[in-house]
Protein backbone atom coordinates (compact mmCIF):
# COMPACT_ATOMS: atom_id res chain seq x y z
CA UNK A 1 0.00 0.00 0.00
CA UNK A 2 2.33 2.45 0.79
CA UNK A 3 4.51 1.53 -2.28
CA UNK A 4 1.61 2.31 -4.45
CA UNK A 5 0.77 5.72 -2.51
CA UNK A 6 4.46 6.69 -3.18
CA UNK A 7 4.20 6.25 -6.38
CA UNK A 8 1.30 8.30 -7.22
CA UNK A 9 2.66 10.91 -5.26
CA UNK A 10 5.79 10.36 -7.68
CA UNK A 11 3.30 10.89 -10.57
CA UNK A 12 1.12 13.72 -9.18
CA UNK A 13 4.49 15.58 -8.59
CA UNK A 14 5.64 14.94 -11.83
CA UNK A 15 2.22 16.15 -13.81
CA UNK A 16 2.42 19.31 -11.52
CA UNK A 17 6.20 19.93 -12.47
CA UNK A 18 5.17 19.44 -16.42
CA UNK A 19 2.00 21.57 -16.04
CA UNK A 20 4.44 24.53 -14.49
CA UNK A 21 7.39 24.32 -17.02
CA UNK A 22 4.36 23.99 -19.95
CA UNK A 23 3.47 27.42 -18.47
CA UNK A 24 6.50 28.80 -18.54
CA UNK A 25 7.21 27.84 -21.87
CA UNK A 26 3.54 28.71 -23.21
CA UNK A 27 4.22 32.39 -21.21
CA UNK A 28 7.73 32.67 -22.84
CA UNK A 29 6.14 31.78 -26.35
CA UNK A 30 3.69 34.46 -26.27
CA UNK A 31 6.36 37.10 -25.36
CA UNK A 32 7.11 38.97 -28.69
CA UNK A 33 11.17 40.30 -28.96
CA UNK A 34 11.48 43.69 -29.78
CA UNK A 35 13.97 45.92 -30.22
CA UNK A 36 14.12 49.96 -29.92
CA UNK A 37 17.17 52.16 -31.35
CA UNK A 38 17.36 55.20 -29.54
CA UNK A 39 19.39 57.87 -28.65
CA UNK A 40 22.54 55.93 -29.72
CA UNK A 41 21.67 53.08 -28.29
CA UNK A 42 19.34 49.80 -28.74
CA UNK A 43 17.47 48.25 -26.23
CA UNK A 44 15.95 45.01 -26.53
CA UNK A 45 12.84 44.20 -24.80
CA UNK A 46 9.86 41.44 -24.63
CA UNK A 47 5.72 42.08 -25.24
CA UNK A 48 2.75 40.05 -23.87
CA UNK A 49 0.39 39.72 -25.87
CA UNK A 50 -1.12 42.12 -28.11
CA UNK A 51 0.63 45.90 -27.90
CA UNK A 52 1.36 48.68 -29.44
CA UNK A 53 4.72 50.92 -30.32
CA UNK A 54 3.48 53.55 -28.10
CA UNK A 55 2.86 50.82 -25.13
CA UNK A 56 6.25 49.62 -25.59
CA UNK A 57 7.83 53.16 -25.27
CA UNK A 58 5.63 53.61 -22.29
CA UNK A 59 6.91 50.26 -20.72
CA UNK A 60 10.52 51.38 -21.58
CA UNK A 61 9.74 55.23 -19.91
CA UNK A 62 11.00 56.52 -23.47
CA UNK A 63 9.65 60.02 -23.76
CA UNK A 64 9.06 61.29 -26.87
CA UNK A 65 9.47 65.37 -27.97
CA UNK A 66 7.01 67.11 -29.99
CA UNK A 67 9.28 66.73 -33.45
CA UNK A 68 10.36 63.10 -32.73
CA UNK A 69 9.75 60.76 -34.82
CA UNK A 70 9.07 57.43 -34.17
CA UNK A 71 8.79 54.33 -37.20
CA UNK A 72 6.76 52.57 -37.23
CA UNK A 73 3.94 54.76 -35.73
CA UNK A 74 2.14 54.84 -32.53
CA UNK A 75 -0.45 52.93 -33.15
CA UNK A 76 1.16 50.10 -35.24
CA UNK A 77 0.12 46.74 -33.57
CA UNK A 78 4.10 45.04 -32.47
CA UNK A 79 5.02 41.59 -34.26
CA UNK A 80 7.70 39.18 -33.24
CA UNK A 81 11.24 40.90 -33.81
CA UNK A 82 10.07 44.44 -34.42
CA UNK A 83 12.46 47.32 -35.02
CA UNK A 84 11.25 50.40 -33.24
CA UNK A 85 13.60 53.74 -34.35
CA UNK A 86 13.47 56.69 -32.64
CA UNK A 87 14.64 59.63 -34.84
CA UNK A 88 15.56 62.78 -32.46
CA UNK A 89 14.14 66.23 -33.77
CA UNK A 90 16.92 68.71 -33.01
CA UNK A 91 17.57 72.58 -34.01
CA UNK A 92 18.53 73.97 -37.53
CA UNK A 93 19.01 77.47 -38.02
CA UNK A 94 17.71 78.98 -41.73
CA UNK A 95 19.23 82.48 -42.29
CA UNK A 96 17.65 84.56 -45.29
CA UNK A 97 16.36 88.03 -46.57
CA UNK A 98 18.26 89.55 -43.49
CA UNK A 99 16.64 87.75 -40.73
CA UNK A 100 17.08 84.60 -39.08
CA UNK A 101 14.82 81.95 -38.02
CA UNK A 102 14.99 78.33 -35.73
CA UNK A 103 13.10 75.40 -36.85
CA UNK A 104 13.30 71.96 -34.86
CA UNK A 105 13.09 68.76 -37.04
CA UNK A 106 14.51 65.49 -37.87
CA UNK A 107 17.20 64.75 -40.63
CA UNK A 108 15.29 65.91 -43.84
CA UNK A 109 17.04 67.54 -46.94
CA UNK A 110 18.45 71.06 -46.99
CA UNK A 111 15.57 71.89 -49.12
CA UNK A 112 12.98 70.55 -46.75
CA UNK A 113 14.39 72.13 -44.20
CA UNK A 114 14.00 75.63 -46.17
CA UNK A 115 10.62 74.92 -47.06
CA UNK A 116 9.76 74.20 -43.25
CA UNK A 117 11.33 77.66 -42.35
CA UNK A 118 8.18 79.04 -44.81
CA UNK A 119 11.16 80.30 -47.26
CA UNK A 120 10.68 80.04 -50.92
CA UNK A 121 13.73 79.05 -52.53
CA UNK A 122 14.20 80.74 -56.13
CA UNK A 123 15.80 79.07 -59.23
CA UNK A 124 19.18 80.81 -59.03
CA UNK A 125 19.32 81.51 -55.45
CA UNK A 126 22.71 79.79 -53.84
CA UNK A 127 22.34 77.57 -50.49
CA UNK A 128 25.32 77.63 -48.67
CA UNK A 129 25.51 75.27 -45.89
CA UNK A 130 28.00 72.15 -44.77
CA UNK A 131 28.45 69.52 -47.65
CA UNK A 132 25.86 67.09 -46.37
CA UNK A 133 22.68 65.54 -47.85
CA UNK A 134 20.30 65.27 -45.03
CA UNK A 135 20.73 68.32 -42.15
CA UNK A 136 22.39 67.70 -38.92
CA UNK A 137 22.15 69.42 -35.01
CA UNK A 138 22.79 72.58 -34.70
CA UNK A 139 23.22 73.30 -38.74
CA UNK A 140 23.36 76.57 -40.27
CA UNK A 141 21.73 77.14 -43.63
CA UNK A 142 22.10 80.39 -45.64
CA UNK A 143 19.89 81.02 -48.46
CA UNK A 144 21.67 83.37 -50.92
CA UNK A 145 19.24 85.56 -53.01
CA UNK A 146 20.46 86.00 -56.15
CA UNK A 147 19.25 88.07 -59.06
CA UNK A 148 20.52 89.90 -62.08
CA UNK A 149 19.86 92.59 -64.31
CA UNK A 150 20.89 93.87 -67.67
CA UNK A 151 22.10 97.29 -68.95
CA UNK A 152 24.03 98.81 -71.90
CA UNK A 153 27.30 101.21 -72.18
CA UNK A 154 29.31 102.58 -74.95
CA UNK A 155 33.13 101.19 -74.51
CA UNK A 156 35.80 102.30 -76.90
CA UNK A 157 37.48 99.85 -79.35
CA UNK A 158 41.31 100.16 -79.38
CA UNK A 159 42.80 100.60 -82.23
CA UNK A 160 45.84 97.81 -83.78
CA UNK A 161 48.82 98.71 -84.34
CA UNK A 162 50.27 97.98 -88.05
CA UNK A 163 53.62 97.94 -88.48
CA UNK A 164 55.92 98.15 -92.16
CA UNK A 165 59.05 98.66 -92.72
CA UNK A 166 61.00 102.31 -93.87
CA UNK A 167 64.29 101.57 -95.55
CA UNK A 168 65.57 105.55 -94.60
CA UNK A 169 65.12 104.77 -91.38
CA UNK A 170 67.69 103.35 -89.10
CA UNK A 171 67.30 99.98 -87.29
CA UNK A 172 65.54 100.72 -83.91
CA UNK A 173 63.51 103.83 -84.41
CA UNK A 174 60.48 104.62 -85.59
CA UNK A 175 57.72 106.69 -87.04
CA UNK A 176 54.05 107.13 -86.62
CA UNK A 177 52.76 107.05 -90.31
CA UNK A 178 48.77 106.82 -89.43
CA UNK A 179 47.82 107.76 -85.81
CA UNK A 180 44.78 105.32 -85.99
CA UNK A 181 41.50 105.90 -84.30
CA UNK A 182 39.58 103.74 -81.32
CA UNK A 183 36.58 102.47 -82.55
CA UNK A 184 32.87 102.34 -80.21
CA UNK A 185 30.99 99.07 -79.02
CA UNK A 186 27.55 99.17 -77.62
CA UNK A 187 27.65 96.33 -74.81
CA UNK A 188 24.59 94.95 -72.93
CA UNK A 189 26.02 93.68 -69.61
CA UNK A 190 24.71 91.13 -66.98
CA UNK A 191 24.86 91.98 -63.89
CA UNK A 192 24.82 89.51 -61.04
CA UNK A 193 24.09 90.54 -57.19
CA UNK A 194 24.25 88.07 -54.41
CA UNK A 195 21.82 89.76 -51.53
CA UNK A 196 21.82 93.01 -53.25
CA UNK A 197 25.42 93.34 -53.95
CA UNK A 198 27.21 93.05 -57.27
CA UNK A 199 29.43 90.11 -57.47
CA UNK A 200 29.75 89.98 -61.11
CA UNK A 201 29.34 92.02 -64.69
CA UNK A 202 29.90 90.28 -68.03
CA UNK A 203 29.18 91.29 -71.35
CA UNK A 204 26.27 89.03 -73.18
CA UNK A 205 26.08 90.80 -76.38
CA UNK A 206 27.70 93.67 -78.48
CA UNK A 207 27.78 95.62 -81.52
CA UNK A 208 30.43 97.95 -82.88
CA UNK A 209 28.74 101.06 -83.60
CA UNK A 210 32.52 102.46 -84.99
CA UNK A 211 34.94 100.52 -87.00
CA UNK A 212 38.70 101.47 -85.17
CA UNK A 213 41.32 102.13 -87.72
CA UNK A 214 44.78 100.86 -86.97
CA UNK A 215 47.68 102.71 -85.79
CA UNK A 216 50.59 102.50 -88.67
CA UNK A 217 54.26 102.52 -87.77
CA UNK A 218 56.99 102.34 -89.95
CA UNK A 219 59.80 100.34 -88.58
CA UNK A 220 63.71 101.19 -89.48
CA UNK A 221 65.91 98.73 -91.15
CA UNK A 222 69.14 100.47 -92.00
CA UNK A 223 72.01 98.93 -90.06
CA UNK A 224 74.76 101.37 -91.60
CA UNK A 225 75.35 105.10 -91.58
CA UNK A 226 78.38 107.58 -93.15
CA UNK A 227 79.20 109.60 -90.38
CA UNK A 228 82.87 111.71 -91.08
CA UNK A 229 83.55 109.86 -94.03
CA UNK A 230 83.43 106.70 -91.96
CA UNK A 231 81.01 104.03 -91.99
CA UNK A 232 79.27 103.41 -89.18
CA UNK A 233 77.85 99.70 -88.63
CA UNK A 234 75.44 99.53 -85.52
CA UNK A 235 73.06 96.89 -83.87
CA UNK A 236 70.50 99.25 -83.29
CA UNK A 237 70.01 103.42 -82.97
CA UNK A 238 67.34 105.12 -80.48
CA UNK A 239 67.35 108.87 -79.11
CA UNK A 240 68.46 109.19 -75.63
CA UNK A 241 68.54 112.47 -73.44
CA UNK A 242 72.21 113.45 -72.54
CA UNK A 243 73.84 115.36 -69.89
CA UNK A 244 77.85 115.86 -69.73
CA UNK A 245 80.23 115.36 -66.42
CA UNK A 246 83.87 115.81 -65.70
CA UNK A 247 86.43 115.35 -63.23
CA UNK A 248 85.19 114.46 -59.57
CA UNK A 249 88.51 113.03 -58.02
CA UNK A 250 86.74 109.51 -58.23
CA UNK A 251 86.78 106.70 -59.95
CA UNK A 252 83.97 105.58 -62.21
CA UNK A 253 81.75 102.70 -61.10
CA UNK A 254 83.50 100.07 -63.04
CA UNK A 255 86.76 101.08 -61.14
CA UNK A 256 88.91 103.16 -64.03
CA UNK A 257 89.55 106.68 -63.87
CA UNK A 258 87.20 108.91 -66.01
CA UNK A 259 88.42 109.71 -69.69
CA UNK A 260 87.02 110.93 -72.96
CA UNK A 261 84.84 108.38 -74.29
CA UNK A 262 83.10 106.97 -71.11
CA UNK A 263 79.75 106.78 -71.43
CA UNK A 264 77.32 106.75 -68.20
CA UNK A 265 74.82 104.85 -68.71
CA UNK A 266 72.06 102.61 -67.41
CA UNK A 267 72.76 98.74 -67.27
CA UNK A 268 69.52 98.11 -68.00
CA UNK A 269 69.18 99.38 -71.20
CA UNK A 270 72.87 99.59 -72.71
CA UNK A 271 74.84 96.58 -71.47
CA UNK A 272 77.84 97.98 -69.36
CA UNK A 273 80.99 97.03 -72.30
CA UNK A 274 78.54 98.10 -74.73
CA UNK A 275 80.52 100.50 -78.10
CA UNK A 276 78.70 103.40 -78.99
CA UNK A 277 78.41 106.44 -81.80
CA UNK A 278 76.35 109.34 -80.12
CA UNK A 279 76.12 112.25 -82.52
CA UNK A 280 77.90 115.79 -81.18
CA UNK A 281 80.48 113.68 -79.22
CA UNK A 282 81.71 110.77 -81.40
CA UNK A 283 82.27 107.01 -80.22
CA UNK A 284 82.17 106.31 -76.72
CA UNK A 285 81.74 103.18 -74.81
CA UNK A 286 79.54 102.36 -71.61
CA UNK A 287 81.71 102.27 -68.91
CA UNK A 288 79.98 104.14 -65.98
CA UNK A 289 76.83 104.40 -64.16
CA UNK A 290 74.97 106.77 -61.97
CA UNK A 291 71.97 107.23 -59.53
CA UNK A 292 69.90 109.66 -61.73
CA UNK A 293 70.99 107.81 -65.05
CA UNK A 294 67.84 105.63 -65.61
CA UNK A 295 66.26 104.74 -68.64
CA UNK A 296 67.19 106.48 -72.11
CA UNK A 297 69.79 108.52 -70.68
CA UNK A 298 73.26 108.77 -70.97
CA UNK A 299 76.24 111.11 -69.13
CA UNK A 300 79.05 111.63 -71.02
CA UNK A 301 82.75 112.29 -69.89
CA UNK A 302 84.31 116.07 -71.21
CA UNK A 303 87.71 117.11 -69.79
CA UNK A 304 86.72 120.61 -68.91
CA UNK A 305 83.64 122.25 -67.08
CA UNK A 306 82.88 124.86 -69.64
CA UNK A 307 82.45 121.89 -72.55
CA UNK A 308 80.08 120.45 -70.17
CA UNK A 309 78.00 123.36 -69.50
CA UNK A 310 77.70 124.14 -73.42
CA UNK A 311 76.84 120.82 -73.76
CA UNK A 312 74.02 121.19 -71.19
CA UNK A 313 71.11 118.50 -72.09
CA UNK A 314 70.10 117.53 -75.26
CA UNK A 315 68.22 114.78 -77.03
CA UNK A 316 70.61 113.05 -79.72
CA UNK A 317 70.66 109.73 -81.57
CA UNK A 318 72.70 106.84 -80.28
CA UNK A 319 74.35 104.47 -82.13
CA UNK A 320 74.64 101.12 -80.11
CA UNK A 321 77.49 99.22 -82.53
CA UNK A 322 77.60 95.89 -83.15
Amino acid sequence: MGIVWAKKKTILAATILFIIVLGISFFFALQKPVAIAVDGKVINSRVFFVSTVDGILEKEAIELGKYDRVAPSLNSKVKKDTRIIVTRAFPVKIIADGSSKEIITTPVSIKEAIHLAGIELGEKDIVKTVPVSKTVPNQEIEVIRVTESEMTEEQPIPCGVERTSDNTLEKGLSKTISAGKNGLAMNTLRITYHNGQEVKREVIDTKTLVEPKNRVIAMGTITAVSRGNQLVRFREARYMDTSAYTYTGRRTSTGRNPEVGMVAVDPGVIPLGSRLYIEGYGYGRAADTGGSIKGNRLDLFMEQRSQCLNWGRRTVKVYVLD
